[in-house]
């Protein structure tokens, strides 16, 4: 928690700071904490605890731009690490496009609303949480024969900033997050050890789910064993809701402001045009209470706000911070996506197999690189073949390659089953006409 005399000491550097020589200035005090059990074949192999007491510093002065951190939390000490800083500053280059954003963009209200931190976070005690990591891996330990290990771990952490700019923004937040996840090794043909893994997130205590993680995990693993390559092919794809991130952050990165100032994008001048299906309307809100993801400022203080990223194909949005605005000489939107989702999707993982006639349903993808200026991809997978809406073969040491505004214009469907612990929360998606090379 950020006290009344952290939110007093970061005031007062500030003012120091413009005292000594800055034009402008931020403050942030950010503080938090975390804990992490693993845990291998039910036995504690790793423990860690770590807190976070730091302030950073970000200074204007003349027209140059540098950021300095501290945990020091007295002033005596600051006086001279802020003046150091400052004429340090000093020596870089002049750099006119750093500044602080207009003030009109900022925040005004309070982020509590948003409903994002557990006020239950210090009353769970240590034993419950190992006890849990510890019932995770239990629950399939000895369960299965070809079982060869199974991992668990069980993750926590709570955050909490205060933010305040010589310009007039003041700002709050305060989150924390639980999480529990297995990973289990089994035994296949030959020399064979398929492995996979399942997880919860949450925002709250509560919510995370106490059981039925390592079943998961373990009923992952158990059907990959038989994997192999198939014959080359143009088929169907769906992707695992899990899986959806790695080839949607390419498309992601493409509309980073840093990306498009470097002119290093494939959906550079892209901006109002239809460059992917229409099947695709992708959402940014980061005002959903109680979400993964959810915030009501930036890094900077922005206001964040619901935006579309895609409609019906169509490219709405760049994320661009103030900095990449002012090069640019646009208006800021926010530095990065929030909380994403599909809001179009009409049919369950089952229903899409369904929908096959031939396709691989992919599961996970193993390696693989995306070129940030022409979009063409090489990416391994691993999956099922798919035949008559049916799962047939596990598969693995295949590869899709292509483009991804070519793949992305052959998105056929949407699912509905959007993973929700996660603050992309995408649903599986089922693409037409995708290049596998294996046999």
């Amino acid at each position: 928690m950020i006290t009344k005399e952290q939110k007093e000491l970061a005031r007062w550097a500030m003012q120091y700071a413009l005292k000594k020589g800055c034009q402008q200035c931020r403050v942030g005090i950010y503080s938090g904490s975390e804990t992490s059990f693993e845990v291998r074949d039910t036995q504690l192999d790793k423990l860690q605890q770590a807190t976070e007491n730091q302030m950073v510093i970000y200074l204007f002065v003349d027209g140059r731009y540098g950021s300095i951190s501290t945990n020091r939390m007295e002033r005596r000490g600051l006086e001279k690490f802020i003046s150091d800083g400052i004429t340090s500053v000093r020596f870089l280059a002049e750099d006119p496009a750093r500044k602080l954003p207009d003030p009109s963009l900022y925040f005004s209200g309070s982020e509590a609303s948003l409903a994002l931190y557990d006020p239950n976070f210090g009353s769970i005690s240590a034993d419950e949480k190992l006890k849990l990591a510890k019932s995770a891996a239990a629950e399939i330990y000895g369960q299965d024969s070809r079982l060869i290990s199974v991992s668990s771990g069980y993750g926590d952490n709570e955050s909490f900033a205060y933010i305040v700019a010589s310009n007039g923004f003041e700002g709050e937040s305060a989150t924390s997050s639980f999480g529990v996840s297995v990973s289990a090794s089994v035994k296949a043909e030959g020399d064979a050890r398929p492995e996979s893994y399942w997880y919860d997130e949450t925002l709250t205590w509560a919510d995370l789910q106490k059981q039925g993680v390592g079943k998961k995990a373990l009923e992952r693993a158990l059907r990959k064993i038989g994997q192999k390559k198939i014959q080359s092919g143009k088929f169907q794809m769906l992707v695992e809701n899990t899986a959806v991130r790695t080839i949607i952050s390419p498309i992601l990165s493409a509309i980073n402001g840093a990306s498009i100032q470097q002119k290093n994008s494939f959906l550079l001048d892209k901006m109002g045009q239809k460059v992917v299906s229409d099947k695709m309307t992708l959402i940014d809100n980061p005002l959903i209470p109680k979400s993964l993801g959810a915030k009501c400022f930036d890094r900077e203080g922005i206001a964040t706000k619901k935006r579309n990223v895609f409609e019906n194909g169509v490219l709405k949005t760049y994320y661009i911070d103030s900095y990449i605005a002012n090069k640019l000489n646009v208006a800021p939107t926010t530095r990065s996506p929030s909380l994403l989702y599909f809001d179009n999707g009409n049919y369950s993982q089952q229903e899409l197999i369904g929908k096959m006639t031939k396709g691989i349903f992919v599961t996970g993808f193993n390696g693989g690189n995306c070129n940030s200026s022409t979009g063409n991809f090489s990416y391994g997978i691993e999956g099922f073949l798919v035949e008559n809406g049916e799962l047939k073969q596990p598969i693995s040491e295949m590869n899709i390659t292509g483009n991804m505004l070519g793949m992305w214009s052959n998105l056929a469907e949407i699912g509905n089953d959007a993973l929700k612990s996660s603050s992309w929360q995408l649903p599986s998606l089922l693409f037409d006409a995708v290049d596998f090379s294996g046999l």
